[in-house]
């Protein structure tokens, strides 16, 4: 299936020019060519975007519907995307290299899989309650949807993010403006093809690509009543701040330098094969993946074997063939800068046991790098303390448990983090120590209907469940008259 391009701009429920005359050229991060264009959004056009999610949140039926009413038109776009799922696979595999197997079950089914668990939560959401009072005899408790929302998203997982954030945005009562990262737009506008057939009504969901200059315009716009953005921590915090000094509401998830903790009782065939999933998923490009794995003194040795067996086994290459499981960067610049890593790994002194700088064997174009573990490194080096984002592993070796546990919270970072043991009692132990807002034991794998988000620099906020619905409202009590 060719990848389309778009012309036009979607806001207020209709397809429109954009002011500027710019394209965004989507680029193949196999080939390195331009696969499709989209327009390339201006300030102008944002303003438009947000004058219309404003209009309809002031003026418009959806923030005053009954929930059930938005439960029935979000039900609706969940049957018009699952029919558009093949297309969105080959889409975001083909934008962000993402291999297509994995695209077909995380870039697809994945967002799918949280707009139906939204569904399930919005169903049995406390709308609207009643609780004894203290001054009264009972207090009315409602939840009011936020307002306007400027969702934000990066590429590497872009529909997951999308609709992480859209549905409950929806759910809730608020309009929204998407700003896709402008690496991968294509999937959004598929998206919105979907929201389109399910009868959302004009002014809900707006959408404009374009880079950072227009995503700040966007973030800093008065009627912007929350920004919910995912991407690195050094942009979280310019975010952070443009919403402190309004006052507006905002939820960031953010980088990641995650843990892999393996207790000497594992069993590394386990270990070998979980890492797929929990530290190179999508060929690394995981803000929740495990980049540090952390082994004893004792077993060191043994979890290096297991980490190099299972980067062997992983067939890099063209993100189309369904046998491949790495694909490329998505940018050159990530490219640029994973390399830089490994170099610096080596500068640093820790020891490259598994790739290194340069191109893996067979690829004369695209934009890889070649799956790397270092030995040998200590948690002060920055290939150990700083977000890699690629197929990069650090094994850091530790004393004891305790030690364990010290290395892993050492860190800027809180978003996830894992244990692997044959004792599921000491395993629940050793994560209720490490300060993150997920762990997994023998595994890592997100559940959407558990709050997803991480502590320290990792962001605020979470995501999915009643959580990620709650951050999209207000709360309101209203008191009744006072008895005579």
């Amino acid at each position: 299936m060719a990848v389309r391009s778009f012309d036009k701009l979607f806001v207020d429920g209709q397809w429109l020019d954009s002011t500027g005359s710019g394209r965004i050229e989507v680029i193949s991060p196999h080939t390195e060519q331009a696969i499709a264009s989209v327009p390339d959004g201006t300030a102008g056009d944002m303003d438009r975007a947000v004058a219309a999610a404003r209009q309809a949140f002031d003026q418009g039926a959806w923030p005053r519907l009954a929930p059930e009413e938005r439960i029935a038109t979000v039900e609706r776009f969940a049957d018009a995307f699952r029919r558009r799922l093949p297309e969105v696979a080959e889409v975001v595999s083909a934008e962000n290299g993402c291999p297509i197997t994995l695209s077909t079950h995380l870039q697809a089914a994945g967002p799918l899989a949280i707009v139906e668990s939204f569904l399930t939560v919005a169903k049995e959401f406390p709308w609207e309650s009643q609780r004894p009072g203290a001054t009264h005899a009972s207090v009315t408790v409602r939840r009011e949807p936020v307002g306007v929302v400027a969702a934000i998203v990066p590429w590497n997982v872009p529909l997951i993010l999308t609709l992480s954030k859209l549905v409950p945005a929806l759910l809730a009562g608020c309009t929204v403006v998407l700003k896709p990262a402008p690496e991968t737009p294509l999937d959004a506008f598929v998206m919105v093809e979907a929201l389109v057939e399910a009868g959302l009504p004009a002014g809900m969901v707006n959408v404009v690509p374009g880079g950072r200059e227009v995503g700040e315009h966007l973030v800093r716009h008065r009627d912007v009543d929350k920004v919910a953005f995912t991407g690195s921590t050094a942009a979280g915090r310019i975010i952070a701040g443009i919403c402190g000094e309004q006052l507006k509401r905002c939820s960031l998830e953010l980088g990641g330098k995650s843990a892999a903790i393996v207790l000497d009782d594992a069993d590394l065939a386990v270990v070998a094969e979980g890492l797929k999933a929990t530290s190179l998923l999508n060929s690394g490009q995981g803000c929740v993946n495990q980049s540090r794995v952390l082994a004893s003194r004792a077993n060191y040795d043994n979890v290096v074997e297991a980490v190099v067996g299972t980067m062997r086994s992983m067939p890099v290459g063209d993100p189309a063939d369904p046998a491949t499981e790495i694909g490329p960067m998505t940018t050159r610049r990530q490219q640029e800068r994973v390399e830089g890593y490994i170099a610096l790994g080596e500068k640093e002194g820790a020891e490259l046991v598994l790739g290194g700088t340069g191109r893996p064997d067979g690829l004369n174009r695209g934009w890889y790098v070649r799956p790397t573990v270092f030995r040998n490194a200590d948690n002060n080096m920055r290939i150990s303390r700083e977000e890699i984002f690629g197929p990069v592993i650090t094994v850091i070796p530790f004393d004891d448990v305790d030690d364990a546990v010290r290395i892993a919270n050492d860190s800027e970072y809180g978003l996830a983090g894992s244990v692997w043991t044959s004792d599921s009692d000491a395993g629940n132990a050793v994560a209720r120590r490490v300060r993150t807002g997920m762990v997994g034991i023998n595994g890592f794998m997100p559940d959407y209907a558990a709050p997803f988000g991480g502590y320290k620099a990792s962001g605020i906020g979470r995501e999915f469940g009643p959580e990620g619905l709650s951050a999209y409202t207000e709360i309101k009590a209203i008191y009744p008259p006072p008895t005579a």
